[in-house]
């Protein structure tokens, strides 16, 4: 044994043990370590030496063990085995349990690798989990088993502690999931397989085998009577309540059955909270692929349920729609549109064959069968006697425009829209609609939307006349303002489309109606003179459509409406003349008399060559009334600024004229005021001098009297030389 410096210093000769003490002695001579045990006093020779000691033998408690590492060997009488030279033999590599006893030396070369530990005491509802490492007894290696307690377990060295198994306990409506680790006969007596899973059912504690593992504890799901379980079978097993399912088959848990489930090992949850579907009294609901009374689903058919009730959707059962209908409750002027999508007989025995289309017509509650679908709901349209809509027969075609009455539809029935063209729409949409009609640029900024199952209706404007042509009839007629136009289903408005503009330009204003005038419209002529000055001229003329308002007729009507553009066809006519006229003259004169050469152009004399009054349109009764010239500018630029040019020099002549008038008198005006300035200056001044003088005489007179009441006592001769000598001072 290697020793420490410590332990070769410490060679005493004596060496002194306890009854409880050894020491370890090695033999120089023969090289052989060996023990002596006290009490003893050993006397050391000087080939001996010390290599251990004195050591406190190992001390075992009671209820407590300890492990050396390489024991001695002993015999059959249980003494030490030595060899020949009195050397202990050792089990090497072999480990070796000690219970509490005698205290006991250690031999040369055995170690104490456990220190004396307490007994593992297993207490009751739990279990060491052992293994064998090596064979013995009827243990063979590998071997895996259970020391249930209450015990107290004595360790071997063939047996290695795994761990420790507690029981758990199983409350009631719970139960215990486990899974086999290998094949084993499980509490109950049945045969497990490997990996196969089952549950423990049984209220109390279970300590699992040794074989066994807790998978997990299993909870109940609480079921209540608006709460269910769906459930899907992974393997054919019988479930709790003895009833064999095969496997993919689903089913429901519902309160009636149980009041807990425990899910089986064989059962996979689809849906652990299925809501129950209730209906009040005025709901219904229609279910598809529903079970019948057998518990089989019947796919592909629906069944139709109505409340008051409430039940759970069987697994494949489904909502159409997903949701819960009201029933449809109609009004006195509701109706239902149904058709057929199965042969049945209806509760009025009537049958019904698929595509067939009939009406419910309140007041009623309805709840359509699964064999029929709801086309629309509807009600019935109300219409004043100036509202109408269009109904179109889906059997024949033929439509019909209703007025005036509150008509509810048939089921053969449907409302028809009426087409109008973008023009017409344009127009209707205008929110200032008249009888001057609507600018082409404004037409497509026109907005709105019309129902266009409604009859078009259009008031005409006073003293205004529409057209109204009928395709089906071939024929036109023609509505007088103010009325109402109401457009039957084969009608179309004509539109009017007039010149406009300054000068007049075809198909500038869309209009409905015609205006019957008076009115007037202006337009710009472009005229040559005979010494070919060409002058641009605007006139302006006063028009109406000579028709009588208290005996209108067809033959009126036809001729008013023959001339499409009756501004465009007038103004270029008047335009003719006015060129015509103009071009006979020259400028001097048309400047001078252009009123009457237009005139005399446009409406010409009569028989006493008088101007005439009008200028009649026989084609379509329109009168021109008057003209008046609004201006005339010369068309050439170089004339038009020659002419600017001198009625320039005019106005600068005249202004310049007048600026010299004005400055003359404005001079005089100056003059004449310095005059009477300086004049009333000479004024004022002898004015000053006349006051001065007074002034001074008055000063004199006051002096004279001061100086005159010293001198009374001086004589009449004195008191004058010194009235002089005031005098003469008072001059100075």
């Amino acid at each position: 044994f290697p020793m420490s410096k410590q332990s070769i210093a410490d060679q005493s000769a004596i060496i002194k043990l306890n009854p409880t003490q050894y020491a370890h002695i090695l033999d120089n001579n023969s090289n052989v370590t060996r023990i002596i045990i006290g009490p003893k006093t050993h006397a050391r020779q000087d080939h001996e030496m010390k290599l251990l000691g004195p050591e406190e033998m190992v001390l075992v408690p009671p209820r407590c063990y300890c492990i050396v590492k390489n024991p001695v060997k002993r015999d059959d009488k249980g003494d030490v085995s030595v060899d020949s030279r009195g050397q202990a033999r050792l089990s090497y590599g072999e480990e070796e349990v000690r219970m509490a006893g005698q205290p006991f030396p250690l031999y040369p070369g055995e170690e104490l690798i456990q220190l004396p530990t307490p007994l593992t005491i297993v207490p009751s509802q739990a279990a060491l989990r052992l293994s064998a490492i090596r064979d013995f007894d009827d243990k063979v290696a590998g071997d895996e088993w259970l020391f249930t307690g209450p015990a107290t377990y004595t360790p071997r060295v063939e047996v290695r502690v795994l761990g420790t198994v507690l029981a758990t306990i199983v409350r009631p409506g719970t139960a215990l999931r486990l899974r086999a680790r290998q094949a084993l006969r499980d509490a109950a007596g049945r045969e497990r397989q490997a990996g196969e899973e089952w549950l423990m059912r049984a209220a109390g504690a279970y300590l699992p085998g040794v074989h066994e593992a807790l998978v997990e504890v299993v909870l109940p799901m609480v079921l209540t009577p608006r709460l269910a379980i769906h459930l899907r079978a992974r393997r054919t097993f019988v479930d709790a309540l003895g009833r064999q399912r095969r496997a993919g088959e689903e089913w429901l848990f519902t309160s009636e059955d149980c009041e807990t489930h425990i899910q089986d090992v064989h059962e996979e949850v689809v849906n652990a909270s299925l809501d129950i579907v209730t209906l009040a009294r005025n709901q219904y609901c229609t279910v598809r692929n529903p079970w019948d009374d057998e518990g089989r689903p019947q796919m592909g058919r629906l069944d139709l349920r109505r409340g008051e009730r409430a039940f759970f959707l069987k697994p494949g059962e489904e909502l159409v729609g997903g949701r819960i209908l009201d029933v449809v409750v109609l009004g006195p002027d509701e109706a239902l549109l149904l058709r057929a999508t199965q042969p049945f007989t209806d509760a009025g025995d009537v049958a019904r064959t698929p595509g067939d289309r009939w009406t419910v017509v309140g007041p009623c509650e309805y709840v359509p069968p699964v064999e029929v679908e709801v086309v629309k709901r509807y009600r019935a349209i109300p219409l004043d006697e100036t509202e109408g809509i269009y109904v179109r027969n889906i059997k024949t075609g033929a439509v019909e425009m209703v007025i005036g009455r509150t008509y509810l539809l048939g089921p053969d029935e449907e409302l028809w829209e009426k087409q109008l063209s973008p023009e017409v729409e344009d127009l209707l949409a205008m929110p200032h609609n008249d009888t001057k009609g609507v600018k082409v640029a404004d037409m497509a900024r026109a907005g709105g939307g019309r129902d266009k199952t409604r009859v078009v209706t259009y008031r005409t404007p006073h003293n205004s006349a529409l057209q109204v042509y009928d395709y089906r009839q071939k024929s036109s007629r023609v509505v007088w303002g103010p009325g109402l136009v109401m457009l039957a289903p084969d009608e179309q408005f004509t539109i009017l489309s007039l010149s406009g503009g300054k000068p007049k330009k075809q198909n500038q204003i869309h209009a409905l109606s015609l205006s019957l005038g008076p009115d007037f419209m202006t337009d710009v002529v472009v005229v040559e003179t005979s010494d070919h000055a060409r002058l641009q001229i605007q006139l302006s003329y006063n028009w109406k459509f000579d028709i009588d308002s208290h005996s209108r007729n067809m033959e009126d009507a036809a001729k008013i409406f023959q001339v499409p553009d009756f501004i465009g066809d007038a103004c270029k006519a008047i335009a003719s003349r006015v060129r015509g006229a103009v071009a006979a003259a020259s400028f001097d004169d048309f400047h001078k008399n252009s009123a009457e050469i237009i005139r005399v152009a446009v409406f010409g004399r009569d028989a006493d060559g008088h101007i005439k009054d009008a200028f009649h349109f026989p084609s379509n009764k329109l009168v021109i009334t008057n003209i008046d010239i609004q201006s005339v500018e010369p068309v050439d630029q170089r004339t038009r600024d020659a002419l600017s040019y001198s009625v320039q020099q005019a106005i600068e002549i005249t202004t310049k004229s007048q600026e010299a008038s004005a400055r003359h008198d404005a001079e005089r005006k100056a003059q004449e005021a310095v005059g009477v300035l300086e004049r009333q200056k000479l004024k004022d001044e002898i004015e000053a001098e006349q006051t001065r003088r007074a002034l001074l005489e008055l000063q004199v007179r006051r002096q004279l009297q001061a100086a005159c009441l010293p001198a009374a006592a001086l004589g009449a001769h004195t008191a004058v030389q010194i009235a002089t000598v005031f005098i003469i001072t008072a001059g100075t």
